[in-house]
């Protein structure tokens, strides 16, 4: 009988986030994330709910409104500046910029765009206000440890963290 998805479980899998009306794929992860079920909150509660009973050779696909993640889209935190007041390194599109308010709180900012005399950041988050799907495809479940129900990660990154990697006998 094949191991169900549930507390306790060690799960690794890959997922794709796509928009919902495009299709067009956001970001991929190939390279298995792993994580101990019901002891981690690396995916979101309805992800990790949605995954729940799931085997290894599972896939789902689960529909989110990035609005009830991100909340609405803000133009307030939109800002065009002239070029030359923008430091060098910041002068490509896609770059992150950390600014920091007035409570000394953080955010990131994304530079969305530019042309020869200007250059806009934004501050929402890039799924803001859209409907995504997140395809994820199971590829391990298996009863965790007690070092990873204690950590929240499998035993190899535990191995990697401590400095030392453990190489099956």
């Amino acid at each position: 009988m094949n191991d169900t998805i549930q507390d306790n479980k060690f799960v690794e899998l890959t997922y794709q986030v796509s928009d919902r009306d495009t299709g067009q794929v956001f970001t991929a992860v190939e390279f298995p994330l792993g994580y101990v079920h019901g002891h981690n909150d690396v995916l979101s509660p309805h992800v990790l709910e949605q995954l729940e009973g799931k085997s290894a050779g599972d896939t789902i696909a689960v529909p989110i409104d990035c609005t009830e993640l991100y909340g609405p889209r803000d133009e307030s935190l939109v800002f065009t500046d002239r070029i030359e007041n923008v430091p060098v390194e910041y002068r490509e599109v896609g770059t992150t910029i950390v600014m920091q308010n007035d409570q000394g709180e953080n955010r990131n900012f994304i530079v969305t765009r530019m042309d020869g005399d200007t250059l806009t950041v934004d501050g929402n988050n890039p799924l803001c206000g859209r409907h995504v799907i997140f395809t994820l495809n199971v590829l391990t479940v298996r009863d965790a440890t007690d070092q990873e129900i204690a950590s929240g990660i499998s035993e190899q990154a535990i191995g990697e963290i401590d400095g030392v990697s453990k190489v099956p006998i």
